[in-house]
């Protein structure tokens, strides 16, 4: 099987291309590094050192021997997207080739312009790729939770529900109301790809996943092979960042009263959802919806679970409550549905997840003078209002 990952150069691009290469699959990456150049702008680096393009390709080869094909390609040019889709010609094409930042959406107006314009074009592009050159290929699109906000009603895993509105009763698209740019951009993009589907009858997993944590997967086996692991305030994910903390003997940054509620997954449950999803596609011209996380935890709770494995390392580490710098309910209902992982044999976390973060504080300590240089950078200073 032949899948070009879109975003490979990313946090989960490149560990989901390093799960496909060492499956035997052909992958062809596709990025323009502007990841790599916006966390610098934010005067921040990944917690782990990483490789440049051409030495990560090179280890492929040498520890996997694996088919692996990397172009420096910026998705919102069409003309450029398409060229590579039709020589590649692929089964599956993974996106994750989006702005992935809600601080970076909310930093400024061009901020949150690039936002829109990134993400939502890309997707336009790929989708009138794949109609153009083979509507069989398969969309794997990444997308967010946040895409549904808080509601005080079970997230369906499901495109449409049905609503009852002045006595009459029709299917709707499932209400949404997001709370970045970032995350109204990635409801754009489930809108245009159902749109796609009804109209072109182009095959799609639309992927709603919660924030992913972990410096490793089991093919992350030497040190060249690190995926990207960002903690500082606007690009790394809360756990992620806790970890950070906790190496360097910080508080950990409970923003408001730390009762915030999400669908959370480690990284090696995360590629390796992706993997079976791409092997178990839905029917040809089929549209499917996946609640991609395992287990729901409050930031509160978050923060004791941290605390606890750190303490097995040694290191005392206490929660801080900050101000919360977002506008969100701390507070509140919180129930998605999950019936296709489960289906496809994950029903359950592959690791513990106070292992996973024993894991993680254990492989970042390793690397505490490189991040004792960007303490500055932790602490929220983009604000919502």
């Amino acid at each position: 099987m032949r899948v070009i990952v879109l975003g490979g150069d990313g946090y989960l691009g490149w560990a989901l291309t390093l799960r496909l290469i060492a499956r035997g699959y052909e992958v062809v990456a596709v990025d323009n590094l502007y990841t790599r150049r916006a966390v610098e702008e934010c005067g921040s680096t990944s917690a782990l050192p990483i490789l440049n393009t051409v030495e990560r390709a090179k280890a492929i080869k040498e520890i996997f021997d694996g088919n692996y094909k990397f172009y420096m390609a910026d998705v919102t040019d069409y003309h450029e997207l398409y060229k590579i889709i039709e020589e590649s010609k692929p089964d599956a094409i993974v996106h994750f080739a989006e702005q992935r930042s809600a601080p970076y959406s909310m930093r400024s107006a061009r901020h949150a312009a690039y936002t829109m314009y990134n993400n939502i074009v890309s997707t336009i592009n790929l989708i009138y790729a794949v109609k153009e050159i083979d509507k069989n290929i398969h969309i794997v699109k990444m997308g967010t939770l946040g895409e549904y906000g808080t509601p005080n009603f079970d997230i369906p895993e499901s495109a449409f529900v049905d609503a009852h509105i002045n006595d009459k009763k029709d299917s709707i698209i499932v209400p949404k109301f997001a709370n970045s740019w970032y995350h109204w951009s990635k409801v754009h993009d489930t809108n245009n790809l159902i749109f796609a589907n009804k109209l072109w009858g182009i095959t799609v997993t639309d992927i709603m996943q919660g924030p992913v944590y972990g410096s490793r997967t089991k093919d992350i086996r030497d040190e060249r092979l690190f995926t990207r692991l960002d903690f500082d305030e606007t690009w790394g994910t809360v756990l992620n960042r806790f970890c950070v903390e906790a190496v360097l003997g910080l508080p950990l940054t409970v923003y408001g009263r730390g009762g915030q509620t999400r669908g959370f997954l480690s990284l090696e449950d995360s590629v390796e959802a992706l993997a079976r999803l791409i092997e178990h596609p839905p029917e040809t011209g089929g549209y499917r919806v996946v609640n991609q996380f395992t287990q729901a935890y409050s930031i509160n709770e978050l923060a004791k679970i941290v605390s606890n494995a750190a303490a097995k390392l040694g290191i005392e580490v206490k929660a801080d409550h900050i101000e919360n710098p977002r506008v969100e309910k701390e507070e509140h209902y919180y129930n998605p549905e999950r019936k296709v992982l489960p289906s496809l044999g994950l029903s359950k976390p592959s690791v513990d997840i106070e292992d996973a973060v024993y894991e993680i504080i254990r492989d970042l300590s390793n690397y505490k003078e490189r991040l004792e240089a960007y303490k500055e950078v932790i602490m929220p200073k983009v604000r919502w209002r």
